[in-house]
């Protein structure tokens, strides 16, 4: 019992409310049948009608991998598997922002492998972007700091960077935090310097959140609003373990359908008893680019989506030079299993950070 208060304790009120009201039945909005059929042929049918206008997405890094940028956590494979040659205390010091004050080598070194404009977004970023060009996306809420979103075609108001991003940089001294563009750090990361601020010399960081920061204010302002308007939630590729992002799936009103494209069911909420399910409406398992396709297909979209990246890819290719092939899936590897950039709660240690 103490343990369960313990969880509890860091939960907020309104995702504690909406979590039973879903899964238990409890409070006074009543469930009302919304979907023909808890299928994937049932979700398009409710996208297809007058009744969804305002779909929100909340992404993860399972959308990337097929780009082939590699997730956190997974054993042999995962960013944080491969990282011995930094020397690190431990695997996640080389997020949290107290290590990269001490010593901001090892971190710059790692994003000159993973550097944005090195990657084509997937079919999972173009479908997004599909549904922004037909009116229908309310918001993309991401916990990426790729900046695919961007790339994709994504502007600033229908996107949430929920952990931050490398399109901007800023000093971290409190004093001047002076701001520098993504062209300004990716020359000084891939120059193997240490990006230092032109005006006080202290170090410049990419406004990616870190262990010990708080989540951009954006993300608050916007969601206490958008979820309750959403019509429809689509959840891709991430595992829901990482607060505050994982609580955002309760945010929306009880009747709003959610969908979710992901390998694994995701979103226990683990109490040392029977694991109890968000209650994600739908759920379709399996590569999450091969998830948007199959959606795409039944709306209709299919061959429009398959365009868009062929068109989207072909243009980025020519810019940066490359001779790969473009297609749906060109130059693209299998995705890999899903989890997120660092960030949450202020100066939690990391392994309290996940549920």
């Amino acid at each position: 019992m103490i343990m369960l208060r313990f969880f509890f304790s860091f939960l907020p009120v309104e995702f504690l409310r909406n979590l039973f009201s879903r899964t238990l039945g409890f409070g006074s909005e009543k469930p009302q049948k919304v979907l023909e059929e808890l299928t994937l042929e049932g979700v398009t049918n409710f996208i297809l009608t007058e009744k969804c206008k305002n779909i929100i997405c909340m992404v993860g890094a399972g959308i990337s991998t097929s780009a082939g940028i590699p997730d956190f956590r997974s054993p042999g494979t995962g960013l944080y598997a491969n990282l011995q040659q930094y020397n690190l205390p431990y695997p996640e010091a080389i997020f949290e922002i107290g290590y990269f004050k001490q010593n901001p080598e090892p971190f710059f070194t790692l994003a000159r492998e993973l550097y944005p404009g090195q990657f084509k977004p997937t079919v999972c970023h173009y479908f997004i972007r599909l549904l922004k060009d037909k009116g229908l996306l309310l918001r993309c809420y991401t916990q990426n700091i790729d900046t695919l979103e961007r790339v994709a075609g994504l502007d600033a108001e229908h996107l949430v960077e929920a952990h931050g991003t490398f399109y901007t940089s800023h000093c971290i001294s409190s004093s001047c935090k002076k701001s520098y563009s993504l062209e300004w750090m990716k020359e000084k990361i891939f120059a193997s310097l240490t990006p230092r601020c032109e005006k006080c010399q202290s170090v410049v960081k990419p406004d990616i959140v870190f262990f010990g920061e708080n989540l951009p204010p954006r993300f608050f302002s916007l969601m206490q609003s958008d979820f309750q308007n959403a019509d429809m939630l689509i959840i891709m590729g991430t595992s829901l373990q990482v607060q505050p992002f994982a609580s955002l799936v309760s945010r929306v009103p009880t009747n709003t359908p959610r969908l979710l494209i992901n390998k694994e069911k995701t979103g226990e909420v683990r109490l040392g008893l029977q694991p109890a399910f968000f209650g994600l409406d739908v759920a379709w398992l399996g590569d999450c680019d091969e998830g948007c396709l199959a959606l795409a297909e039944l709306l209709g979209w299919k061959k429009e989506l398959e365009e868009l990246v062929q068109k989207e890819h072909a243009i980025i290719e020519a810019q940066s030079g490359q001779a790969v092939g473009v297609g749906a899936g060109a130059g693209q590897q299998p995705a890999k299993k899903q989890e997120q950039n660092p960030s949450s709660e202020k100066e939690k240690p990391a392994a309290e950070k996940e549920e």
